[in-house]
């Protein structure tokens, strides 16, 4: 074996050593260093060290960021979480309704459909006093087996089908230049076709509904129950006085108070129902909503928050609040302290004038824990109040030295939607899902236009024209860490295929277990499951792509049940925090251990392990 093998393998082997490093540097970081190593060891030119940041994969994964952005910045994916748990009252249903983001995760990437849910099963907890840590885990593990059914799914099977394109179109255009050039006869090169939208589903779907099962019939007896998560959730927080005022438009025009959901707000309380000066008061699940009603509440600033997003629900207490959808895009949330020296002591909130002094207005009022009477509008402020504003982006800047406040802060989390945009990006959404289905139908002459990275990438820029989202937030949506890390990876798969590592440990590989396909698919999933404990899910894939070749070639057998059985087991990672990035974004929340995705995870990953191992061989022959 060459030089520049041992030094690929090396490499290799030092990036999955140092990930495992409490301090050591971002995944990002260290695939760079790695790829830049073998570089200069000569394994790679430069252009090949870098067509990983070309690859389609990668830019489809950076295209499915920006659109799932759109969805939230759109309230889209806020109105289905609000489906989701909206009026469920027990655990147990409240489990199978979140099995429901299998097949949202099938379409969305599952890192932002988690992101999305995590907080809605959170304050539905809070709600009902029930620990967090008896939903989150299969909250991500839901996701997970969702996006092992469609080529969209998770970004591993998309950098997966990037692979396979890209060692398609090079073979076919050596054997079009010079048949003797190609590296794979037709028969084999036919076999790197890349797959359509719903091929990873002969084996995918089997393993969710394996998996979902599993975790709705067993999981509750394993997950474990963080009694202090329950008490951090039910803590004193800030209570704000708001009223808000329900115009012709809204949505809640005509439901009962049952029906819009709003007793199910997590830290809120309608207070009473202000309807042209008839005070409603104590509110019942029974009254219904009409336009023009005053709706008084008591909550927390992320139910206010939550209130706020409803379309046509505006705060009454300052008439100067913007509600149109192109201006809000420039408005922010505010929370702020008055001081003693304030000019705004002593009047109320009607004549304070918020807009023409600060160019803001005020949608909420708290008082040290007292509880103020209506109508809001009439409150005298006072030293130490706290208001909650509509301000400009610069408001806190601009102010957080002014003698008028004790303290300026900006809401975190707080994103004015476009709701007015909601039914546009849905439909684009769609027609995004549909045009990435042609690719499996429609005839070869269509190939440039059905492309699925094309695809994603025009929906993305859609999002954006049509002003679903800022182009700001489309550049914040793309998770430079993940894409980064992955365009390094693939140049570092593509240095181990180059040196010759790849043919060596294929061939190690084959001489120890045999030429057998079976026993060689299952050494190479179980490799793809333990290899993604350590690394990340795209980044295991690429690095095996080229030994699954080699050791089809090496055993004359087809490389697309490996390179399948790879991609699965890279996605489908239920043993620890580290295996994938879901698991990460719910440790914390649900106040987990390690050990707790552990005894949840082994049995889910022996059922959809074997799952995977029967199916794949009836769908992908050897």
């Amino acid at each position: 074996m060459s030089t520049e093998a041992w030094i690929s393998i090396g490499a290799s082997l030092a990036v999955m050593i140092l990930l495992q490093r409490r301090h050591a540097p971002s995944p990002d970081v260290l695939f760079v260093g790695a790829l830049v190593v073998v570089t200069l060891a000569g394994a790679l030119k430069p252009e090949q060290a870098l067509a990983g940041f070309a690859n389609t994969g990668v830019l489809m994964v950076g295209a499915l960021f920006v659109v799932a952005a759109g969805l939230r910045d759109t309230g889209v994916l806020d109105w289905v979480g609000t489906q989701l748990l909206g009026r469920v009252e027990t655990e147990s249903l409240a489990m199978r309704r979140i099995a429901t983001a299998v097949p949202v995760s099938a379409f969305l990437p599952n890192t932002p459909v988690v992101a999305m849910l995590l907080p809605v099963v959170v304050d539905w907890c809070r709600k009902r006093s029930i620990s967090p840590s008896r939903l989150l885990i299969p909250l991500s593990y839901f996701s997970i087996l969702g996006g092992c059914c469609t080529l969209i799914g998770t970004s591993t099977n998309v950098v997966a089908n990037g692979l396979l394109k890209t060692e398609y179109q090079q073979d076919l255009e050596r054997a079009a230049r010079d048949p003797a050039s190609a590296h794979y006869a037709d028969s084999f090169r036919e076999k790197l076709v890349p797959m359509d939208l719903f091929e990873i589903g002969r084996a995918g779907i089997p393993c969710a509904l394996i998996g979902t099962g599993f975790l709705l019939l067993f999981a509750r007896r394993l997950l474990p129950e963080r009694q202090d998560m329950v008490k951090k959730l039910g803590e004193h927080r800030r209570e704000y006085l708001v009223e808000m005022l329900v115009r012709p438009e809204c949505r809640l025009c005509g439901q009962t108070v049952e029906a819009a959901g709003l007793r199910h707000l997590p830290g809120l309380f309608l207070i009473e129902i202000n309807r042209q000066g008839d005070i409603i008061t104590p509110v019942t699940p029974q009254d219904t909503i009409h336009a023009g009603d005053r709706l008084v509440f008591t909550g927390v600033v992320t139910t206010i928050v939550d209130l706020e997003r409803i379309p046509g629900l505006v705060p009454a207490a300052d008439m100067a609040y913007e509600f149109r959808p192109n201006e809000r895009q420039q408005r922010r949330l505010t929370e702020a302290v008055l001081s003693p020296t304030s000019p705004l002591i002593g009047t109320n909130i009607r004549k304070a004038n918020f807009r023409g002094r600060y160019g803001a207005a005020v949608v909420a009022v708290h008082r040290n824990g007292q509880q103020l009477r209506t109508k809001i509008g009439d409150i005298e402020l006072e030293p130490g109040d706290t208001l909650l504003l509509q301000t400009r982006t610069d408001f806190a800047e601009s102010f957080q030295n002014s003698p008028d406040f004790y303290l300026v802060s900006s809401v975190d989390g707080y994103a004015p939607m476009r709701h007015d945009r909601a039914l546009l990006s849905a439909f684009l959404v769609l027609g995004m899902i549909v045009w990435m289905g042609l690719e499996s139908v429609g005839p070869k002459s269509w190939a440039q236009f059905t492309n699925p990275a094309v695809a994603a990438i025009t929906i993305a820029v859609l999002m954006v024209i049509t002003r679903c989202m800022p182009a700001s937030t489309a550049r914040s949506a793309l998770d430079l860490q993940v894409l980064v890390t992955i365009a390094a990876a693939l140049g570092l798969g593509k240095a181990i295929e180059n040196s010759g590592a790849a043919k060596y440990l294929a061939d190690l590989l084959v001489d120890a277990v045999g030429p057998n396909p079976y026993v060689l698919l299952v050494v190479l999933y179980v490799m793809g499951l333990v290899f993604t404990e350590m690394l990340s899910n795209a980044a295991v894939v690429a690095m095996l792509f080229p030994i699954c070749i080699k050791v089809a070639l090496a055993a004359q057998m087809s490389p697309r049940p490996l390179l399948i059985g790879v991609t699965l087991a890279a996605s489908l990672s239920f043993l620890t925090p580290l295996g994938y990035q879901t698991n990460l974004m719910v440790m914390g929340p649900g106040g987990y251990r390690p050990s707790d995705f552990f005894r949840v995870g082994w049995p889910l990953t022996l059922l959809v392990t074997v799952t995977a191992l029967v199916a794949i061989p009836f769908a992908w022959p050897f």
